[in-house]
């Protein structure tokens, strides 16, 4: 450990002498730990994907990355995902309050925003550590996509394109390379799945991805199934071959 940073990293309220919160800096890292997440704006709506690695004996049917929050918003997860379990059930918490109160659909921008302040409040209070997960929001409002993240140090902000977790630096270069604006859903779920391809160990079969859309039309949150992401998985081989990125 650096001489300037013995003694810094143990409390959350103290800055060190260059103006760094290791505490928060380590709960950033353990996002950068975590298998990659990725979510993609289109034209028809948002797609959101992770890789989930499931032990062989255990059954994998629910996701354990994806969340519903409410009928028109989803969320990926990447880092400590106990956290990110908080962090849904405080999201949907807020988002039926929100329709109760006001009797129309939250804004994913707004749901975003109270998980970031959650999530800033919890790096200036002694006793408490940052969440160690960083969050994709995505969902359709008044039939516009919307693509939030937000991250362990409070911060949230608006994405066409964003992807989370270990390689997510590479898979970010691709999606900076390969986004288009005017990308169909069906076009954008082929590019969350290359992403995934580039990023992870398995390079074939789709057992170890999952994946959610919110449609522009019906504006609802719906897991996508495991036979339509094969066709995806072979679309994105044709279209993105591991040497073409």
């Amino acid at each position: 450990m650096l001489p300037a940073q013995q003694g810094y990293d143990r409390a959350i309220t103290v800055f060190s002498p260059d103006g760094r919160l290791y505490q928060v800096e380590y709960a950033i890292e353990t996002v950068r730990r975590g298998t990659i997440a990725v979510g993609i704006k289109s034209k028809e709506g948002i797609v959101i994907a992770v890789e989930e690695k499931p032990r062989k004996l255990q059954i994998s049917d629910v996701a354990q990355k994806i969340f519903q929050i409410d009928d028109h918003v989803g969320l990926a997860a990447a880092g400590y995902i106990p956290d990110a379990r908080s962090q849904v059930d405080n999201a949907r918490f807020f988002s039926q309050s929100n329709k109760l109160i006001y009797d129309e659909q939250v804004e994913v921008e707004t749901i975003a925003k109270h998980l970031a302040d959650q999530s800033q409040q919890f790096t200036q209070y002694a006793g408490v550590r940052p969440f160690g997960v960083s969050l994709i929001l995505g969902g359709v409002v008044n039939k516009k996509p919307q693509l939030f993240l937000s991250d362990p140090s409070g911060t949230y902000i608006s994405y066409e394109a964003i992807a989370i977790g270990s390689g997510s630096d590479q898979v970010t270069d691709f999606l900076e390379k390969t986004y288009k604006g005017d990308l169909s859903l069906d076009e954008a779920a082929v590019l969350a799945v290359a992403a995934i391809y580039l990023s992870s160990e398995e390079k074939e079969g789709t057992d170890h991805i999952r994946m959610a859309q919110i449609k522009t039309e019906s504006g609802l949150f719906e897991i996508v199934s495991s036979e339509i992401i094969k066709n995806f998985a072979k679309t994105a081989k044709e279209k993105y071959p591991p040497d073409k990125e």
